[in-house]
């Protein structure tokens, strides 16, 4: 167990460490490139950041433990709106994430909802659906065409967005300096196979003590997996933050969920038969908690009355609470 222990400490680490210039890397192309950081964010960096889930959940599944692999999707939304909520009560500044300030994010946020729904409705109707068409699962194919039909809604609300506000208060970030775009384009690619080369050892290890521990392949991809690949999440929002690049932050997270359920086409295609009828109904009962907490987060972000108590942030609380509740109802499944 000790050596599992290790090796599983050793890859989070790794990763973390190549999610930070993942992050650095990723925002010098936004800057450079002169694209939106909110496309950026929920797209690209989103996707970017969300390999770790993609490197784990293949080596899971060819280990045969397709439950830890959704467990680790779905976790990992868990995680990222955790990170959200801490992140927002810690920073001390009039633009809160919960804001209205931030509403612009709710349809990327409703995006992550439909898809998180739908993967819990594949799973709960497992055995009831048609069986696979050119080797995907139909709750595979539901969710690509969401994604995509998600991602371009995103896009062209941006459009709409830019040439109605471009005389509006915009962010003050930092300039991508002496790094250039050749530059910014291979230290992201080196940083992504880093943490594609550190997924499955990290994986391999979440494994081994799933089987120690007896807590179950449900339970730790949900909790211990789940938290390691949404590592370079944190980070990448931290240095968001810091630059005051609110869009790419909240963009990074949402787009990540988003993307997390996307990556369950890939997986699918990796598995012998329709990934979500051979997984665990708890997984469903995780993906209600994203649901839930998603909901919140939304609702703190149109909400007219946004104040803060005294160095506590009400809706940011509620969503850390809520996730604290969901992994205390997971262990009781487990």
């Amino acid at each position: 167990m000790a050596g599992a222990a290790i090796q599983f400490l050793a890859a989070a680490a790794v990763i973390v460490v190549a999610g930070t210039f993942l992050a650095r890397y990723g925002d010098a192309i936004a800057d450079l490139t002169g694209l939106g950081r909110l496309l950026v964010g929920s797209v690209l960096v989103a996707g970017a950041t969300s390999l770790p889930e993609l490197s784990v959940d293949l080596n899971a599944i060819a280990l045969g433990a397709p439950d830890l692999a959704i467990g680790d999707l779905m976790g990992s939304c868990l995680m990222n709106l955790a990170i959200l909520a801490v992140v927002d009560m810690l920073h001390r500044s009039r633009r809160k994430m919960f804001s209205r300030e931030s509403a612009a994010h709710a349809l990327s946020a409703m995006v992550s909802i439909a898809l998180v729904a739908l993967a819990s409705l594949a799973i709960m109707l497992a055995g009831k659906l048609p069986d696979e068409f050119l080797r995907l699962g139909p709750g595979a194919w539901l969710l690509l065409l969401a994604y995509i039909g998600g991602v371009r809604l995103v896009y062209r609300d941006q459009q709409v967005s830019a040439a109605q506000a471009k005389e509006g208060p915009q962010d003050v970030l930092q300039p991508a300096g002496h790094i250039t775009l050749r530059r910014a384009i291979v230290g992201f690619i080196a940083a992504a196979v880093v943490i594609v080369i550190a997924g499955p050892y990290l994986a391999e290890a979440a494994e081994e003590l799933a089987e120690v521990t007896g807590l179950g392949r449900t339970f730790v991809g949900s909790t211990m997996v789940a938290l390691s690949t949404s590592l370079p999440e944190l980070v990448a929002t931290v240095a968001a933050v810091r630059m005051g690049a609110f869009d790419l932050a909240i963009g990074n997270v949402f787009g990540s969920n988003a993307f997390n359920m996307a990556l369950i086409v890939p997986l699918d295609l990796a598995h012998d038969g329709p990934l979500l009828a051979s997984v665990s109904a708890t997984h469903a009962v995780t993906g209600v908690w994203v649901i839930l907490v998603s909901a919140v987060a939304v609702m703190g972000q149109i909400y007219n009355a946004e104040s803060r108590r005294r160095f506590i942030e009400p809706d940011a609380t509620l969503v850390a609470l809520l996730v604290l509740g969901a992994m205390a109802s997971l262990y009781y499944l487990r």
